[in-house]
C-alpha cells in the first residue's frame, strides 16, 4: 500500500495541470513578471519532499527570525509578497509556491481531509532547516496552516490567518451564483465581464494584475473544485499555538462574523480576532497593511 502511495504521488508529480505548454508559459511569465515588479532582493529554491519539488521564494537577512507566507488558491508566490512588502525588514520571508496550483511547485494535488498539507508543509520546515517560525496564510493558506498546527506545530512560533478556510463555509448558494458560475462563464465564453463579475464579488478593491493573472489560469489550469472541510472539534484541540484572526465582514466564501464566532468557540489557542468591516474576501491594501502591522508590532 506504500509503494503504491508513492507510485501516484510520482505519476503525479510527473503530470501538469496546465492545460498547455502555450498556457503555461503565459501564466509562469505572469508570474516572473509580478516578481520583478516587486524589486525585491531575493533567492529562489527548491526543496525536496516526499510531494514533490517545492519552490520558495527567499528574501530578507538570514539573522532574522524566519516567516513562512502561503499565498492561497491560484494564487503564487510573488502575489503573496507583494501583500506584505514590508515584512522582510524585521524576518528572513520564505514565500512558498502551494502544490499543484499555477506556479513553480510540484504538480501534486492533496487531500484537504487529511493531514497531508501538514506533513509536506512539515517537511518543508525541516528542507528549510529552520524552526521558531511565524506562519502567514491567507484564504486556502490557512487550510494549509492549520493541517500544519494538527500535524505537527513545535516549529512554529506564531500563526496569523487572514480570510482563512477550513474555519467555516458560506451559503454554497450564494457562493455558487455571485463566484462560481460567473467563473464558469468566463471559461465557456472567454469573455471579461465574467472575469470582472467574479472579482467584484471576491476582491475589496479592483487589481489589474489579478485580472490578467486569473484570466489566464481559469482557461489555461486545471483548478480544484473540491468543496473545502472545516476543522473538526477534535482536530482543533490538537492545536497550542499561538493564533491571531483576520475575518471579512463581506466575504461571500468564507463568512467574517461566522468565523469569529466558531473560531472562539473552538480553537483553544485564539489570542486575537479581528472583523475587517468593509472588507471582502481579498483584502485591500489597507487590510493587507493592518495584517503586516499586526506582525511588525510583535
Amino acid at each position: 500500500m506504500i509503494f503504491f502511495s508513492k507510485l501516484v504521488l510520482k505519476l503525479q508529480n510527473m503530470a501538469s495541470f496546465f492545460k498547455s505548454e502555450t498556457g503555461k508559459k503565459e501564466i509562469l511569465a505572469l508570474y516572473d513578471q509580478k516578481l520583478r515588479d516587486l524589486n525585491i532582493p531575493y533567492e529562489a529554491r527548491f526543496v525536496n519532499t516526499s510531494y514533490g519539488q517545492t519552490h520558495v521564494i527567499v528574501t530578507g537577512d538570514s539573522s532574522n527570525p524566519p516567516l513562512i507566507l502561503v499565498h492561497g488558491s491560484n494564487g503564487c508566490a510573488p502575489i503573496a509578497l507583494e501583500c506584505y512588502p514590508n515584512l522582510s525588514a524585521q524576518y528572513q520571508v520564505f514565500a512558498v509556491d502551494v502544490l499543484a496550483q499555477p506556479n513553480k511547485s510540484a504538480a501534486t494535488r492533496l487531500d484537504m481531509k487529511d493531514n497531508s498539507y501538514g506533513i509536506w508543509m512539515n517537511e518543508v520546515m525541516d528542507e528549510l532547516k529552520i524552526k521558531e517560525i511565524t506562519l502567514l496564510g491567507f484564504s486556502f493558506g490557512g487550510l494549509i496552516i492549520l493541517k500544519t498546527l494538527i500535524h505537527d506545530g513545535d516549529k512554529v512560533k506564531e500563526v496569523f490567518l487572514a480570510s482563512p478556510a477550513y474555519i467555516v463555509n458560506g451559503n454554497p448558494l450564494l457562493a455558487l451564483f455571485k463566484v462560481f458560475i460567473p467563473m464558469k462563464r468566463y471559461m465557456s465564453s472567454h469573455k471579461m465581464k465574467f472575469i470582472e463579475k467574479f472579482l467584484a464579488e471576491v476582491f475589496t478593491d479592483r487589481d489589474e494584475f489579478a485580472i490578467n493573472f486569473l484570466s489566464k489560469v481559469f482557461l489555461h489550469f486545471d483548478m480544484d473544485f473540491t468543496p473545502v472541510p472545516v476543522i473538526t472539534k477534535e482536530e482543533a484541540q490538537k492545536i497550542n499555538t499561538p493564533i491571531t484572526l483576520i475575518a471579512a465582514q463581506k466575504d461571500v466564501l468564507f463568512p467574517g462574523t461566522k468565523m469569529i464566532k466558531r473560531a472562539q468557540k473552538l480553537l483553544p489557542t485564539v489570542k486575537e480576532t479581528i472583523l475587517l468591516e468593509h472588507s471582502k474576501h481579498v483584502q485591500n491594501h489597507a487590510g493587507n497593511m493592518l495584517v503586516e502591522n499586526l506582525i511588525l508590532k510583535e
